[in-house]
């Protein structure tokens, strides 16, 4: 765990996840401004979501993972993918990139167009249950398509990942904004409810991202398609000692190649 921990890649790790939940705060919050000339819509909003997402995946998943998203980093600690401190360094970057990215851009947006920086809130008569009930399953479809895209066990056509995810986040907003404003990531919601100081409701924006992500991570990675490890080796996971056998890594460079092989020629 401590080697881990101390490890120079782990450093950059939880640092690519502070810059890209600044970004992605910064670039999702800033398409939802209220400027008098032209009024966000909600594929423009979704859009501008879904598009960071998929070029911070694109550009910084090969560093971290590209979680952006405490949910999503929950999740992977529940499918025994990554480990507990691994886990908390993650959140911790998350949530401080995010704070840091919306004072940003409080700072640099004018007053008049600002508002409450686009924080979430229950819209349309939608009561607190509902709210919970629609992040759960916008926030669920979303880690399904993250562990379905990412799982270097397939050796079908995939695609790019990080257009499918990025595709996914922006649906979940196509339906989510007439709710809650759509949050599926309690990091999105926590910073502008910080900046601005307003709270209310904001438990649904940790309840509903959280249940969701994790219920997705059990369905897929212990019944859709399980991954064979002992008791021993989730632990290993867990406190961050895990090595792969030399079986499993060679099973993994074997699947990159008949991917590889099995694309189709343009």
């Amino acid at each position: 765990m401590r080697r881990e921990v101390c490890s120079l890649a782990f450093v950059r790790a939880v640092f690519a996840e502070f810059i890209a939940t600044l970004i992605f705060v910064f670039l999702g919050l800033g398409s939802a401004l209220k400027w008098p000339s032209a009024l966000p819509t909600i594929l423009q909003i979704s859009l501008a979501f879904g598009l960071s997402i998929g070029t911070l995946v694109q550009s910084l998943g090969h560093v971290s993972g590209a979680h952006i998203n405490p949910a999503v980093t929950l999740a992977f600690l529940v499918g025994s993918h990554i480990s507990i401190l691994r886990a908390f360094f993650y959140i911790v970057a998350q949530l401080l990139g995010g704070m840091t990215g919306a004072a940003i851009l409080y700072a640099v947006a004018p007053s008049g167009v600002r508002g409450n920086l686009a924080i979430n809130a229950l819209n349309n008569n939608t009561t607190p249950g509902q709210a919970v009930a629609i992040e759960i399953i916008l926030t669920f479809q979303l880690v399904l398509c993250i562990f379905a895209s990412t799982d270097g066990r397939r050796n079908d056509n995939l695609g790019s990942p990080a257009l499918s995810i990025g595709l996914s986040v922006a649906l979940g907003h196509l339906i989510g904004i007439y709710y809650t404003g759509c949050s599926m990531n309690p990091a999105r919601s926590f910073a502008p409810a910080v900046v601005v100081k307003k709270f209310n409701n904001h438990w649904v924006f940790w309840v509903g991202p959280l249940v969701g992500g994790i219920l997705a991570s059990v369905i897929y990675n212990y019944l859709l398609f399980p991954y064979k490890r002992t008791v021993a080796e989730k632990l290993a996971i867990f406190l961050g000692n895990f090595e792969p056998e030399e079986e499993e890594w060679d099973e993994r460079q074997e699947t990159r190649k008949r991917r590889s092989i099995d694309l189709p020629t343009l």
